[in-house]
């Protein structure tokens, strides 16, 4: 149960958070919304730390998986997404979540999930850094089509959003990585447990701030989030067995596509000032993806 304690630790605290909203909304009048978005900057310095050059060499090593893996990535989640909401007919509000979910990059927890899955990794890892590249630009245009009839979408916002919230902190770990590697070394043994700490924080918070809207259609929303979730491996993998890539490949392009960056949909929602309906999917999908995420990597590493 090791590699699952993680995960048993995030439910046990969205559960926490869900009976007992108070303790995570203010402390001494202090919002603790507004720690999200450093939290994630956090986050996204720590995933700059630790990548190289040699992270982006798949594109010419297989571009044919990283173009795969890529469009189904920003094609499959959307459009799933979309479907879900005319499916279910959620409140407005809370069917933007679901589509701001799936427009976002593939998560980091791809990475470790592609290595217990014995997938193809460093395509895993060119998939996730490309994507997160490309989320400045593909995320707000999925969200501005496909979700603005939901709420309105301030395209260049959200571009800047993801661009401080993402792009620079990634930029600066990078650049520490590859011109200061020893201080680089240093961070990657305290960045990883803070990144952590960081995503089961912007869980916690946006569920007990989206209190309310779960009593209302926490169940329905749940079985929403596991089919999106569950549609993205399903498609993913069959999709890529469709363009004849190795099985290994295809695993890669099924956890891509399953795994989003939950953290990120979060932060934007609470950005636009709707993180207690916007993010409450994003707020569910981080605990299930990791729960369904270490299920399937585990049954496909006896594989």
């Amino acid at each position: 149960m090791k590699k699952y304690a993680y995960t048993i630790f995030i439910v046990f605290a969205v559960i926490v958070a869900y009976f007992f909203p108070q303790l995570f909304i203010e402390v001494n009048g202090v919002k603790l919304t507004t720690l999200v978005l450093p939290m994630l900057q956090v986050i996204m310095f720590g995933m700059g730390t630790t990548m190289t050059t040699e992270d982006f060499m798949g594109i010419i090593k297989n571009p044919k998986g990283v173009f795969i893996g890529l469009v189904c990535q920003f094609s499959i989640m959307p459009f799933v997404g979309l479907a879900l909401t005319l499916i279910f007919k959620f409140p407005p509000e809370i069917a933007a979540g679901i589509i701001l979910i799936g427009s976002s990059p593939s998560g980091l927890a791809s990475n470790v999930m592609a290595y217990i899955a014995k997938a193809n990794v460093p395509l895993s890892i060119t998939i996730t850094s490309c994507a997160t590249l490309l989320a400045p630009f593909l995320t707000p245009f999925f969200m501005k089509t496909l979700g603005g009839g939901y709420i309105e979408i301030d395209f260049w916002k959200m571009m800047w959003d993801i661009t401080k919230i993402v792009i620079l902190p990634v930029a600066l770990g990078f650049l520490i990585n590859t011109y200061l590697k020893v201080v680089a070394q240093r961070l990657q043994k305290v960045l990883p447990l803070l990144s952590m700490a960081g995503i089961a924080y912007v869980i916690v918070v946006v569920t007990a701030a989206g209190h309310d809207s779960l009593v209302t259609v926490g169940g329905m929303l749940l079985i929403a989030v596991l089919l999106h979730n569950l549609s993205g491996f399903f498609l993913g993998y069959n999709l890529a067995r469709l363009f004849k890539l190795p099985v290994q490949d295809c695993r890669t392009v099924a956890i891509e596509v399953g795994l989003q960056n939950g953290g990120l949909a979060s932060a934007l929602a609470i950005q636009m000032g709707k993180g207690a309906t916007v993010g409450l999917a994003a707020a569910l999908f981080g605990p299930l993806m990791n729960i369904t995420g270490s299920l399937l990597a585990s049954y496909w590493s006896k594989k």
